[in-house]
């Protein structure tokens, strides 16, 4: 008579962590704008249009459409803890921590691999007016903070004390929040900061992946050679 062999119980999968989403949202508000005109004008010729108006109306809105997608609504960055995804209006591109060398914001945002390669996040746009407000409020700020500082000082060394007390224990202020930063800016220090904990971390390792969108090219490339046949037939 055997006794039942005692059964270990199954480990439990480790919870999967949720991809931060970065996505544009004035991208997004324009890109609904331009289908919402290109479909209001694509279906009026179709409908009140005749002949060879009806096939370009087709042709031509078979290739804005997939354009104004590629470039507005699709472009997106899924930042995880062991990989970067960035999906680009014709490419998805996933980057392993591991092969990210540095990101990068001058006049675009840009993540740079080991071995050289160079991808922008459509999804992540630069905005040079935004930097300078947040610039200008820096200088506000700081300038403020001067100015209280020097009034502090005029109001004798007790009501500095308690203003320095005050400080050193958390106190609001300027200065507390921290500088002043654009939104692209922020987003770009917040993936900065996630490729410096998981850079070395071993599931964050493998190779870089590129695939073309052809869910998005082929309907182009196809609106494309419609127009030209049509242009051509006359």
């Amino acid at each position: 008579m055997t006794s039942p062999e005692s059964q270990s119980p199954a480990p439990q999968p480790e919870p999967e962590s949720k991809d931060r989403v970065y996505r544009s949202v004035p991208a997004i508000a324009g890109g609904v704008l331009l289908l919402a005109i290109a479909g209001w004008l694509g279906i009026d010729a179709l409908v009140s249009g005749e002949g060879r108006t009806q096939w370009l109306a087709l042709a031509l809105m078979l290739l804005i459409v997939p354009l104004v997608v590629a470039f507005t609504l699709r472009p997106a960055v899924y930042a995880g803890d062991d990989r970067l995804r960035i999906r680009n209006p014709f490419r998805v591109i996933v980057l392993p921590w591991g092969q990210v060398a540095s990101l990068k914001s001058a006049y675009s945002n840009e993540v740079l691999t080991e071995s050289g390669a160079k991808y922008q996040l459509w999804a992540v746009p630069v905005s040079l007016r935004a930097r300078k407000k947040a610039a200008r409020r820096e200088m506000r700020a700081t300038a403020q903070v001067r100015r209280s500082m020097g009034q502090d000082e005029g109001r004798g060394s007790a009501l500095g004390m308690r203003a320095g007390l005050g400080h050193g224990l958390g106190g609001g202020g300027p200065e507390s929040e921290g500088p002043a930063r654009a939104e692209t800016d922020r987003i770009m220090d917040e993936l900065r900061g996630l490729h410096e904990a998981r850079h070395q971390v071993e599931t964050a390792q493998g190779e870089v992946t590129v695939r073309w969108a052809y869910e998005v090219v082929g309907p182009a490339v196809a609106g494309v050679v419609l127009v030209a046949i049509l242009l051509a037939v006359g």
